[in-house]
């Protein structure tokens, strides 16, 4: 099966697997799990921060930075298609007392005067603006890259406003690897940075939180208080740290097969893509004919060994990953050639 439906589907590579195996491992939850340590040294050094954590999940990641930045009664300005927004079962109001205010970027790109609107004035009757959440790569806008230069523009209004910028950076290093730009050039205007490891870098588990050395302290708390202080984490730490060092250039691969599937299949009937919106490894194109649903045709692809993932009643996502070669996509184009009788 050529299993596109998301990056997070990979397996450790046998060398992955050989670093875990032979990791040395402590308590983590005491700060003694020197694998532990190592991955979150290497992390905060990589990311131009003071200190780094790492937690089970991506959704933790944001969660814990969320918390640690705000008060009950603040609010997170975040773009409407936002992972904290659409896929973390509404945890920002329920573990930190916060609300979100999503706003409709272009292709999940706020402009700089969406965001100022959405400033709350200091009123008794309103919440407190206290975080701007950007994406970056973007997944619902199908994988974009958010622009160095928006990114710096708002960074400048949070200056101004004395608010806090927060990273949603589980794919972070795509945009690393499509734009040739230094890693630091990104998160140098975030106070708080997260990267998932399970993603296209190809890790089994985990993501990291990187920041200060304050809010890493209560980034560290609410980890504990979410259950998600981890003993021996080493193990899968190691993965993690394989990953970081040696699965970011083997990105641009993704980016191309990606890149090949959106045109092979922009020109046949009953498909809507952007290509020029192809920025990374994520595919997302529309199904336009009155005959066949989205979920429809992912049924047919999987029966001819090909799996997507239904994004809507009209929409189809798929990603490529370190499990998905040329030949595989030459494939899946001709599978979409036989079920659109092309």
């Amino acid at each position: 099966m050529i299993d596109l439906r998301s990056d997070t589907v990979t397996t450790p590579s046998k060398l992955m697997q050989k670093a875990m195996a032979e990791a040395e491992v402590g308590d983590d939850v005491y700060g003694e799990d020197p694998t532990v340590n190592l991955l979150q040294e290497y992390c905060a050094d990589l990311f131009g921060k003071e200190r780094a954590l790492y937690v089970p999940s991506g959704t933790m990641a944001n969660q814990v930075s969320l918390n640690a930045h705000t008060q009950p009664g603040d609010e997170v300005i975040c773009d409407y298609g936002s992972h904290i927004f659409n896929y973390e079962c509404g945890s920002p109001g329920i573990l930190s007392g916060v609300q979100l205010h999503p706003l409709h970027g272009d292709h999940g790109i706020p402009e700089v005067g969406q965001i100022r609107e959405a400033i709350r004035p200091d009123n008794v009757h309103q919440p407190t603006t206290k975080v701007i959440a950007l994406e970056n790569t973007h997944n619902r806008a199908g994988g974009i890259v958010f622009p160095l230069e928006r990114i710096r523009e708002i960074a400048s209004l949070a200056e101004e406003y004395g608010l806090v910028m927060h990273l949603d950076g589980a794919r972070l290093m795509n945009a690393v690897i499509a734009t040739d730009t230094e890693v630091q050039e990104y998160t140098r205007y975030f106070d708080s940075v997260t990267l998932c490891f399970s993603k296209g870098l190809g890790a089994p588990v985990g993501s990291i939180v990187a920041g200060s050395e304050e809010f890493i302290r209560g980034a560290h708390r609410y980890r504990k208080v979410y259950g998600g202080g981890m003993r021996q984490a080493g193990i899968i730490a190691a993965g993690a740290l394989y990953a970081i060092r040696n699965n970011v250039e083997r990105l641009q691969e993704d980016h191309e097969n990606a890149k090949a599937l959106a045109e092979g299949i922009a020109d046949l009937p009953g498909i809507g893509i952007e290509t020029e919106w192809v920025h990374t490894n994520i595919v997302i194109f529309d199904v336009t004919s009155d005959s066949m649903q989205a979920a429809e045709l992912c049924d047919q692809l999987r029966e001819r060994g090909v799996s997507m993932l239904p994004f809507s009643r009209t929409r189809v996502r798929a990603v490529t990953n370190l499990l998905v070669s040329e030949k595989d996509i030459e494939y899946t184009i001709r599978q979409f050639q036989e079920v659109l009788e092309v």
